[in-house]
């Protein structure tokens, strides 16, 4: 399974951060390729669980994501299950008035694209777009 790890900077402090990127609705409007979110609940475990239409390459994929272990303002990591399965993790440390956010995503190719695109012009096509999601996330608090 590819494992794509990216960072970032951002100036906002981490609860605000873990806050927005937590709730599921907050992600369409910084993940390029999420198109879609319903269905969204809260957890016992403090996050959420939520149907989801992705996406990749040209072809839209669905299924379930489950936020299956948290520690508020720290990290979170969610279960994303169906068309994409893949283990989705924030985390957020502090660095004086800033916050680094590392977004590590740990997915399997989709079959009905592993004989269609390149694994490695995905894996970079999927590199790009983490590189886009946390851009998105630091023009949401560094523009406010």
């Amino acid at each position: 399974m590819p494992i794509i790890n990216k960072d970032i900077i951002i100036k906002a402090p981490p609860e605000a951060l873990f806050n927005y990127t937590s709730k599921p609705i907050n992600l369409t409007q910084i993940w390029p390729g999420l198109v879609e979110l319903k269905n969204m609940r809260t957890l016992p475990n403090g996050g959420f669980s939520f149907q989801w239409i992705y996406k990749m390459s040209g072809t839209n994929f669905s299924g379930l994501a489950e936020c299956v272990d948290i520690i508020p303002f720290h990290w979170f990591t969610s279960r994303m299950t169906g068309g994409i399965e893949s283990m989705n993790t924030w985390t957020f440390r502090a660095k004086k008035d800033k916050t680094r956010v590392t977004f590590t995503m740990d997915y399997q190719v989709p079959m009905i694209l592993a004989g269609r695109v390149d694994t490695d012009t995905l894996n970079n096509m999927n590199e790009r777009e983490s590189e886009l999601l946390l851009e998105n996330l630091r023009t949401t608090f560094e523009n406010k």
